[in-house]
């Protein structure tokens, strides 16, 4: 797990619980690895298993809580998180994923996002188009020769009549895209790192945190 070699990991586990069933811990660390997979449901099965066996293991609720949450099953990981601070209160990761989970409940709730706000867990979308030296850039992007044409070109393949229905982007454009888009990306982080930094902090905040998770037994 320490080198991310999640596939191996997972395989190891399993190995280790056909020696050892009654294991709890074989069954949490293995959902670990199954999460980082994007294997939320096999994360569930041995989360189920690992409390079913230890119903004390706090680990094994927060990591319950994680992947529900991942599954979009946001009361349930609510649920979880709640138990596994129950049982380690002062667990720092718990009660930033509880309310993490907790405020997109309400946004879910409300029917939308804050206005000004993206629905991607509400980012600050009017504050990053309010901020000058985000403008600034990507008025320079989009001045650029190189990415006017490949929008243009994009446009009138779009409008071509003889463009078959769900015609996708040619590859190479794509690719002219992409590397618009990086170059775009290094700009900022040279010409402006606090935005980033401020971007990245807007993310991990919004995101639920698997940090403390992540340390096996």
């Amino acid at each position: 797990m320490k080198v991310e070699n999640f596939k191996s990991a997972v395989s190891f586990y399993g190995k280790a619980i056909e020696l050892n069933p009654s294991n709890a811990v074989y069954y949490c660390n293995r959902a670990a690895a199954y999460s980082k997979l994007g294997n939320y449901a096999g994360a569930v099965r041995d989360c189920e298993r690992a409390i079913s066996i230890d119903p004390k293991y706090s680990k094994a609720y927060g990591r319950m809580g994680l992947a529900l949450s991942s599954l979009n099953k946001l009361s349930e990981a609510v649920f979880y998180y709640r138990k596994a601070l129950e049982l380690d209160p002062d667990n720092e990761t718990y009660k930033s994923n509880l309310k993490v989970t907790e405020q997109k409940m309400k946004l879910r709730g409300s029917g939308h996002s804050p206005a000004g706000r993206s629905c991607a867990g509400g980012f600050d979308l009017a504050g990053l188009l309010n901020n000058p030296g985000f403008m600034s850039m990507a008025s320079n992007l989009m001045n650029n020769p190189q990415v006017q044409q490949l929008m243009s070109g994009m446009i009138s393949s779009s409008q071509s009549p003889m463009a078959a229905p769900g015609a996708s982007t040619a590859p190479h454009d794509l690719a002219s895209l992409i590397q618009a888009g990086q170059q775009f990306a290094q700009q900022m982080q040279q010409q402006n790192p606090e935005l980033i930094e401020q971007l990245r902090s807007q993310i991990r905040s919004r995101t639920p945190s698997a940090s403390n998770e992540e340390q096996q037994e």
